[in-house]
């Protein structure tokens, strides 16, 4: 099990090596920085809001369910504070 912001980086990862995009290309079609993308990836970084993976989609020219309807994504565990 994993949490939902490594559950996002390895679907951002696995997306670009399945398209073969790199990060600085997927900054660039999904019109981030790519020191933006870049910190997606910083695993201090504890969370991804949902506007920046819409655009990320964008950038993947795929819609929101599509990236969510991934194995990534089964099994989270549930951060209650």
């Amino acid at each position: 099990m994993s949490n939902v912001k490594d559950a996002v980086v390895k679907r951002i990862r696995a997306l670009c090596e399945e398209k073969n995009i790199k990060p600085n290309e997927l900054a660039k079609r999904a019109g981030l920085t790519p020191s933006t993308v870049y910190s997606i990836f910083n695993e201090n970084r504890h969370d991804v809001n949902i506007s920046t993976i819409k655009i990320l989609c964008d950038g993947f020219n795929m819609e929101l369910g599509e990236f969510f309807s991934s194995p990534e994504f089964e099994n989270l565990n549930q951060k209650i504070e």
